[in-house]
């Protein structure tokens, strides 16, 4: 499958600071790519090199197989994007918002347009200014915007911003569909984990500029295996039982009330059984997966523990 986006060791300096290092991505045709990283970690500014809207000090970039040069155009008519906060003509409509966009881009398709702002379910809103729109409103018409010309890459840089839960499930399905019924290659950023996690087909997780890992959903999920999670007021003795007994060797104890278990292949009853049988006693027992945010939060911190040994041998 052939990338859509490639990078190769992009940096971005402003003043004496880097604020985007040596980053290489592979984003490929039909793929939803999850951005992940602190506030400041650079992900805005790698969007915004990629519109060419900002001009990287190194590196290069790919899109749709060609190199992206300084003032070049013609790739970006096939790219919709919302970075940051969406700016509108506060006293126009949203249909006439999207109008003026299209006539901009050079692709004029009203039937397109009110196409866009049904999928993001924006309804009952064609005589209202969008000065009146609600923070979740703008971020919903931002989101048409982006998909009214029905580009083949979309750029979307925090766009579940000011969603209630409704609108945030809502969105969730909306990116699925682009890229499974519209074959929509997309570059979403979010800081809400569970979210990226449900609809990302691979993730890049970036830190203080520095990509520090690229990876497929997939791949995280065969990585950290589901396991069963033991709360007990008698920790040592059920660690005890789980090893002498049971001859339960892969555990760890998370605490002074808790243990993970893992590799273990039984159901949660058995298991139940067989702690309570040797005197253990359960105040609960649930087989639990690894989120998105404890992959994410170990790679955060095991980069700052690189920093900080490189600045120290420095």
């Amino acid at each position: 499958m052939a990338d859509v986006i490639r990078t190769r060791l992009i940096s971005k300096i402003f003043g004496s600071a880097e604020v985007v290092s040596n980053v290489t991505m592979h984003i490929k045709n039909g793929e939803i790519y999850g951005f992940l990283g602190p506030n400041g970690a650079g992900k805005s500014t790698i969007m915004k090199m990629l519109l060419n809207l900002v001009k990287p000090t190194g590196g290069e970039i790919e899109l749709f197989g060609e190199r992206l040069l300084p003032g070049d155009i013609e790739p970006l008519k096939r790219i919709g994007h919302m970075i940051e906060n969406p700016i509108f003509y506060e006293k126009l409509t949203a249909e006439q918002n999207l109008e003026l966009h299209g006539e901009y881009m050079g692709s004029y398709n009203k039937a397109m347009m009110k196409e866009a702002l049904e999928l993001v379910q924006l309804h009952g809103v064609e005589n209202k200014p969008v000065k009146q729109f609600s923070l979740g409103m703008k971020q919903r018409l931002g989101i048409a915007r982006a998909i009214s010309t029905r580009p083949e890459l979309l750029l979307l840089d925090e766009p579940i911003n000011g969603l209630d839960p409704s609108g945030i499930a809502e969105m969730r399905t909306l990116f699925c569909r682009l890229r499974d019924e519209y074959g929509m290659t997309m570059l979403i950023s979010s800081h809400i984990l569970s979210e990226i996690e449900q609809v990302a087909d691979k993730i890049g997780v970036i830190n203080r500029g520095r990509l520090l890992k690229e990876v497929t959903m997939d791949e995280i999920r065969e990585s950290r295996p589901d396991y069963v999670e033991l709360t007990t007021p008698d920790v040592r003795k059920a660690a005890y039982v789980l090893e002498e007994t049971l001859d339960i060797r892969n555990f760890k104890v998370m605490g002074e009330r808790m243990l993970r278990i893992y590799d273990w292949k039984g159901t949660q009853e058995e298991l139940s059984k067989a702690l309570i049988m040797n005197d253990v006693p359960i105040t609960s027992i649930d087989r639990k997966a690894h989120t998105l945010e404890e992959y994410f939060i170990s790679l955060i911190k095991g980069g700052d523990q690189h920093a900080a040994s490189h600045q120290a041998g420095a």
